[in-house]
């Protein structure tokens, strides 16, 4: 200790290097009392940003408290497949050798995976110890490991037996970028200036016309009806009476229903029922046509005419520039409405009718809603279970297939009308598998036990689980609290962990997300270099009341090495 100032980078090498190598990370079952934390595993995308940093911090913080409590400490490190998130890092960087996904065979599609996850997997175990996780690195597990994967096609074909899982025609949400179903709280919607237009319908048989107000005007290519409220006295006079689709002039019939709000826009609503959930009702209801008008990738398909292989955006501009040379764009009006976005694409989110897989909720909910409301879960600060309540109060049919190539595949083959859900192929010529895999939040539901060696009734499984603590973020509560603790119930019969700590996020100076537009992204790995691991760390943990949002300070990192080096030179003084 004869340097004036600590060296972080040197000493905090040393010493995780010594406790590693000597095992004090290990956990092996024996008959001290157990304290178990099960890390929500990173995404195979790229490398940890600031917000894994804070999530690891506290984690290593109990787990560091319990082997000084005597506890026998289990901490087991993972990574997550990440269907959707890593599928469109591999093309996107596929594209740039001018390689297309599409020119691939799957096989060799998915080979170019997993030399992604080898690379980007490896980097993140590295930046895990170089923070100085004190994880039993042993146990380390992935979610595609062939352990993992048995479970979870376990999993599914059990839930097909028990009649929770089926498949059907329903109205998604679609992610044209991505070209696949995304489940609800893949979903993320955004306040954004829209344009209201008014566009002029005329009415079969006379020279007046409806006006029709649509943020969506490319969608006209697939109306089936336009509808009124009954009470509206302005419209009463048109029963029975049909309109003609302006541009493509199919006659269509006006109809009558409360759903419609006299109040918004015109109070005339177009119909497109195979591209908006509320008018797919209405369709039904009324047995309207349902006409698709958009490819999966979002480009406008045979139906639409003359605008056939245009992009969606750019069918709604040449729909416009038709209907201003028509006469037939009244007004248009700036608005703001909440648009849908992928989560991890960012592409706007198209309602799709589409052929998928989906999880009954209802049934599973209920023990998952009893284990929070009882208090056999506690969430930390408790304000969060409402999040958690308010999203299992209020739930639907999980969408779990999903059009991708990397992920778990869907264990069902098809022969024409047949379907056979099983682990191999069955007896027989013409048996085709089903294309898709399932939502990478199906197989992370299990994550708390499969990681276990359940469905085996190991020893691991029963001296860690239940876990006790879970870490992590407000933003995932729906997406992974919720389904690790139905599935825990159901497979189990038991709660996952006992308590849930959530934290918040990690923004700039301003507030604001951290983003690549934004140009404001922070490399914590930087802040390591500069400051060392436990700066970061301290900082991280000490700055900010339990589960709310906190500002990045670069200054307050170089503080808390001032006091880091305070203590260092007082050491050297008493040495």
């Amino acid at each position: 200790m004869n340097d004036n100032n600590y060296n972080p980078n040197e000493i905090e090498s040393k010493w995780y290097k010594k406790w590693e190598c000597s095992g004090v990370f290990d956990s092996i079952p024996n008959k001290q009392k157990a304290f178990t934390i099960t890390m929500p595993p990173p995404n195979v995308t790229g490398v940890l940003h600031m917000g894994h940093i804070l999530n690891n911090t506290i984690q290593d913080a109990f787990i560091r408290y319990a082997r000084m409590k005597n506890y026998n400490a289990c901490w087991l490190p993972g990574m997550d497949h990440a269907s959707i998130a890593t599928e469109n890092k591999v093309v996107s960087a596929l594209q740039k050798k001018g390689i297309e996904k599409n020119d691939l065979s799957r096989t060799e599609f998915l080979k170019y995976v997993w030399d992604w996850k080898e690379k980007h997997g490896g980097i993140i175990l590295k930046q895990l110890r170089y923070l100085g996780a004190s994880c039993d690195w042993k146990r380390t597990k992935f979610t595609m490991d062939n352990d993992m994967s048995e479970s979870v096609i376990d999993i599914f074909i059990d839930l097909y037996k028990k009649g929770v899982i089926y498949r059907g025609v329903r109205m998604v949400n679609w992610d044209s970028k991505a070209q696949t179903a995304l489940s609800d709280e893949e979903v993320i919607y955004k306040e954004t200036e829209s344009t209201l237009y008014y566009i002029r319908y005329l009415i079969e048989g006379s020279n007046q016309f409806l006006e029709i107000a649509t943020s969506r005007p490319e969608t006209l290519l697939g109306d089936s009806a336009v509808c009124v409220n009954p009470n509206d006295q302005r419209y009463i006079h048109l029963r029975n009476k049909y309109v003609i689709t302006p541009i493509i002039g199919r006659k269509i019939p006006i109809i009558f229903d409360d759903y419609v709000d006299s109040e918004f826009g015109s109070g005339v609503l177009k119909i497109t029922p195979a591209h908006d959930i509320n008018d797919y009702c209405i369709g039904l209801k009324y047995n309207l046509d349902i006409i698709n008008i958009l490819n999966n990738d979002g480009t406008v398909n045979e139906l639409g005419g003359k605008f056939q292989g245009q992009d969606r955006f750019e069918c709604r501009a040449n729909i416009l520039k038709e209907l201003r040379e028509l006469g037939l764009l009244v007004k248009e009006v700036p608005y703001i409405n909440n648009i849908g976005y992928s989560e991890r694409t960012n592409s706007i989110i198209e309602p799709k009718l589409s052929t998928q897989w989906f999880c009954k909720m209802n049934e599973l909910a209920k023990p998952a809603i009893n284990v929070v409301t009882n208090n056999q879960i506690k969430f930390y600060p408790d304000k969060y279970k409402n999040i958690y309540l308010h999203w299992m109060n209020n739930i639907k049919d999980w969408c779990i297939s999903r059009q991708l190539w990397w992920g778990h595949r869907i264990p069902a083959w098809y022969r024409g009308d047949e379907v056979y859900v099983g682990k191999e192929k069955p007896a027989g010529d013409d048996w085709v598998q089903d294309e898709d895999v399932l939502d990478t939040w199906f197989s992370s539901a299990l994550w708390p036990f499969a990681t276990l060696g359940w469905p085996e009734d190991t020893e691991l499984l029963k001296r860690y689980y239940p876990n006790n603590c879970l870490v992590t973020g407000y933003d995932i509560i729906p997406f992974w609290v919720n389904r690790m603790t139905f599935q825990g119930e159901e497979l189990l019969g038991q709660r996952p962990f006992e308590d849930c700590l959530i934290h918040g996020l990690i923004r700039d100076k301003q507030g604001r997300k951290f983003s690549k537009s934004l140009g404001n992204g922070i490399d914590p790995f930087d802040m390591i270099e500069k400051y060392g691991a436990d700066s970061l760390r301290y900082y991280l943990a000490t700055d900010v009341s339990a589960g709310t949002d906190m500002r990045f300070d670069e200054d307050k990192i170089k503080a808390t090495w001032n006091y880091i080096n305070k203590i260092w030179n007082a050491s050297r003084f008493v040495l």
